[in-house]
Order: structure tokens, then C-alpha cells, then sequence
């Protein structure tokens, strides 16, 4: 992971912050590469699609399908393209806020793909 603050040597440890408003932003930093983002976004949207099939089907494999093509994409992204460890093995529930949030700033134009 990318543990250093922008313009900064120091690093950063997700443990550290005491708000998901603090975090975000350090998140943001996690995501400079635009084809990760892209992944993030594709994996999200599939994770969407497949939220929608276990409710329409009855069928719990989609449950295990969306979280394959959420956390698949993303760490593809990651550990390809960003060439950093998701925030998400340090602070869990924190990242996965950010996730849907930067899928939100993406849609509403505040994060380019």
C-alpha cells in the first residue's frame, strides 16, 4: 500500500484515523491510477448487478459472485495497475465506505474515470 501522505515521506498508517471523513481523503490518494479506479467502478457496478439477481432470483450464489467481482476487480486494480495493498486489509469497513463513495463522486463527476 501506498503509506505515504501526498507531498509527504512520512508514512501513513489507515489504523490511524479516527473518522471515515479523515480517511477518505488518504483513500482518495490510494486511487491515483486511473485504470484502478476504472476497475473499482466496473467492480462495484457488477457487484450491483449481482446484488440485484440474488433479489430477483432467490439465488445466494450471487452474493459470493458480487463480492468476487467487487473485491476481484478492485485488487486487480491494486496490485497491477496502483501497484499498492488495498486499504481495505488495514481498515475494512472504512474502505469499503470509500468504495461507495468514490462510486458515488464518479457518477456525480467529482472523480474523472
Amino acid at each position: 500500500m501506498n503509506t505515504t501522505a501526498a507531498g509527504s515521506a512520512a508514512p501513513v498508517d489507515p489504523k490511524a484515523f479516527q473518522s471515515f471523513a479523515s480517511f477518505y481523503p488518504f483513500y482518495l490518494t490510494e486511487h491515483s491510477n486511473r485504470t484502478c479506479r476504472r476497475l473499482h467502478f466496473l467492480g462495484s457496478s457488477l457487484s450491483l448487478v449481482c446484488l440485484a439477481m440474488l433479489f430477483i432470483t432467490g439465488r445466494p450464489q450471487y452474493f459470493l459472485y458480487g463480492l468476487l467481482c467487487g473485491y476481484g476487480c478492485a485488487w486487480i486494480g491494486h496490485f497491477v495497475f496502483e501497484k499498492n495493498k488495498p486499504a481495505s486489509f488495514k481498515r475494512p469497513l472504512y474502505s469499503f465506505m470509500g468504495d461507495w463513495v468514490m462510486y458515488k463522486d464518479i457518477w456525480v463527476g467529482k472523480v474523472k474515470i
